[in-house]
C-alpha cells in the first residue's frame, strides 16, 4: 500500500504491453503502485497504437474480431497480474482489473458467463473482473462473488449505485464459501466536468461536487462494513480548469480506500502531493454545498444517470472500434 498506516492504495489507471515489463514493475518496486486497472478505452489506445501487438495479431489472423481482441487482452492481464503478484502474495492487493464486454451492461446472464470465462482464462488469483453498475451488473456480481471471484463494480457516479452494489457483495459472500476482495469505483472528475462551468455561471464553486460526491459515497459505503470491500475513487486526472495535477488524489485521501490514476497523476501526486488524509469530510458541509448546486437548477441525480449513460456508451464505442480495426 502507498500509505500503509491508513491502508490507502495507489493503483495504476493504465495498462499497454510495453509499460508492463518497464513502467509497471518499476512502480511496483519503488513501493508506488500496487495494482492496476483498464476498461475498454484504455484497451483501445493500447491495440490500436501500441506497435507491441503486432507480432501476436499475425499468430491470430483466422479468429474473429473479439476472439483476437480477448487473446491481446488476457495476455496483458496476464502479464499485469504475474508482475503484481508479489504484493498479492504479500496479502498487499496487487490486483489488476479486465471489464466484461460493455454491450452486456444489461445481459446479467452474459455478464456472469463472461465474468466466469475471463476469470478461469486469465487464470491468475490477484484479477478482479470489473462489472458495470446497471440492474443486470447487481445480480452478476452478487453471482461471481459468491463463486469466489474478485469483483471491481464499475461507473459508480451515486449513492443509490454503491449502496446497491455492496449489498450484492454482501449478498454474493454470504452464499459464497470463500471471502474475496471487491471494490467500488466511484468515477469523480466527470461529474465536475459536466457540471463547472453551470455552476460559475450561478457563483458556485466549481471542482467540489465530485469530491463531496465521491466523499458522501465513501462514507456509506464505509457504514455497511461489508468484509473485504473498499471504496475506489476512479477518474481522478486532471483536464484543464486550472487544478493542480493531483487535486483529486490529493481531495480523496481515505483511510481503507484505493485511488486509481493515470501514471502522469500518480507522479504528480508523489512529487508534490499532500499525504495528509483528508476523509471523512463533515456532512454540513457537504449538504450545503449540494444545497448550493440545487440552488444553482442543477439536477445532481439526473446528471449523474446522463454521466452513466455516457460512460457506458464510450464504453461501448470504444470497444467497437477496436472490434472494427480487428476486422
Amino acid at each position: 500500500m502507498y500509505i500503509p498506516q491508513i491502508e490507502f492504495s495507489l493503483w495504476a489507471d493504465f495498462i499497454e504491453r510495453d509499460f508492463i515489463d518497464t513502467g509497471l514493475k518499476r512502480l511496483v518496486e519503488q513501493g508506488i503502485v500496487n495494482g492496476a486497472t483498464s476498461n475498454p478505452a484504455i484497451f483501445k489506445n493500447a491495440i490500436l497504437t501500441s506497435p507491441a501487438y503486432q507480432m501476436q495479431l499475425e499468430t491470430l489472423q483466422n479468429h474473429s474480431p473479439k476472439s483476437k481482441y480477448e487473446a491481446l487482452a488476457i495476455t496483458d492481464i496476464q502479464k499485469a497480474a504475474d508482475a503484481l503478484r508479489p504484493l498479492f502474495d504479500q496479502g498487499n492487493d496487487g490486483y489488476v482489473s479486465i471489464e466484461v464486454d460493455p454491450y452486456l451492461c444489461d445481459d446479467a446472464v452474459g455478464t456472469i458467463e463472461e465474468g466466469r470465462r475471463l476469470f478461469r482464462e486469465i487464470s491468475r488469483p490477484n484479477v478482479m473482473i470489473k462489472v458495470p453498475a446497471t440492474d443486470a451488473g447487481y445480480v452478476a456480481m452478487e453471482t461471481l462473488v459468491s463463486e469466489g471471484t474478485p469483483v471491481n463494480a464499475t461507473l459508480i457516479f451515486s449513492k443509490a449505485q454503491a449502496l446497491a452494489c455492496a449489498n450484492s457483495f454482501a449478498w454474493g459472500l454470504e452464499k459464497g464459501a470463500t471471502q474475496v476482495d471487491t471494490v467500488i469505483s466511484i468515477f469523480v472528475s466527470r461529474l465536475d466536468r459536466a457540471i463547472d462551468a453551470a455552476l460559475e455561471s450561478k457563483g458556485v464553486q466549481p471542482s467540489l461536487a465530485g469530491v463531496y460526491n465521491a466523499a458522501a459515497i465513501y462514507e456509506a459505503i464505509e457504514a455497511l462494513e461489508v468484509p473485504r470491500c473498499r471504496a475506489l475513487f476512479a477518474s481522478t486526472g486532471v483536464k484543464g480548469g486550472g487544478l493542480r495535477p493531483s487535486y483529486y488524489v490529493d481531495a480523496l485521501l481515505a483511510a481503507h480506500s484505493v485511488n486509481t490514476a493515470p501514471i502522469e497523476t500518480i507522479e504528480a501526486f508523489v512529487a508534490h502531493g499532500d499525504k495528509e488524509a483528508k476523509l471523512p469530510l463533515e456532512a454540513d458541509r457537504i449538504e450545503a454545498h449540494f444545497d448550493a448546486v440545487a440552488a444553482a437548477g442543477i439536477d445532481l441525480e439526473a446528471v449523474c444517470a446522463q454521466l452513466m449513460a455516457e460512460g457506458l456508451e464510450a464504453f461501448k464505442t470504444a470497444f467497437a472500434e477496436i472490434l472494427a480495426e480487428l476486422e
